[in-house]
């Protein structure tokens, strides 16, 4: 028997997105009931970019560029981004990352502060609506295809847990930047937002081959907790459904 495809997913309001390395396929339920599957090739692929550098980078790039693509190619599915109250809280936690940047606080307390804050606006998009319930049917149908037998709600590849790592190196890179000269700062802390992005996908990389390693159990209970607690719901019989035809569709074009 070969190996599985590896896979990545992410939750739609009414629906999953699971890609691979070639491909990538989209399933919703529509507001009548009707199950509705796309399934395209990939035009941006990640998957051969090895310099560590870079791959972390180009493979968050590869999974944003599918909404666009899978928005035209289903009208009906709804981003997780989109609903007016994430919207919202976008707003608020960039007015209130400017306050926390305008604060006396230590640099690594701001830095630590302010990464935390950038986080909310995905925590509130995963408690609203059917969200967290087709997170748990993406994560269910990914994980029993790959380990052949039944899995639980919450994945190891979850991308929650980046947080982790996201929150240590982006506040390691914010530091660093504001020792730069004033005039180099923004380059600087655009350099530094690039580097945390690559320096915690390796981090989560080395995770997944250590799982029992204590550092690597640290830098995901943030993740795993969230996932856990408000990140899945249990998925309906009709969910679970909607992932397995995304996850069908996607090895279609990639066997």
């Amino acid at each position: 028997m070969s190996d599985p495809v590896r896979l990545g997913g992410m939750a739609l309001g009414n629906g999953v997105l699971v890609h691979g390395p070639n491909a990538w396929a989209a399933a919703i339920r529509t507001r009548d009931g009707e199950l509705k599957v796309v399934a395209r090739r990939k035009r941006l692929r990640a998957a051969g970019v090895r310099n560590p550098l870079l791959r972390g980078p180009a493979r968050i790039a590869e999974a944003l560029a599918l909404l666009p693509l899978v928005k035209t190619a289903l009208p009906e599915a709804e981003l997780p981004m989109s609903r007016p109250g994430v919207v919202g809280s976008m707003i608020a936690s960039s007015a209130l990352l400017r306050g926390v940047r305008r604060s006396g606080l230590r640099p690594v307390a701001r830095e630590l502060t302010a990464a935390a804050l950038s986080i909310a606006p995905a925590v509130l998009a995963l408690r609203g609506g059917e969200l967290a319930a087709y997170h748990g049917a993406e994560h269910i149908s990914i994980g029993t295809y790959e380990h052949g037998e039944d899995r639980p709600r919450e994945h190891e590849r979850c991308g929650s847990h980046l947080v982790g790592p996201m929150l240590i190196t982006t506040a390691a890179g914010n530091v660093l930047a504001e020792r730069a000269p004033e005039q180099l700062r923004p380059a600087a802390r655009a350099a530094g937002a690039v580097g945390a992005v690559a320096a915690s996908v390796e981090l989560f990389g080395w995770m997944n081959r250590h799982p029992g390693h204590p550092v690597a159990r640290a830098l995901a209970w943030p993740g795993h907790e969230l996932q856990h607690r408000l990140g899945t719901r249990d998925p309906s019989p009709e969910q679970l459904e909607v992932a397995d035809a995304a996850l069908t569709a996607c090895l279609e074009l990639e066997t």
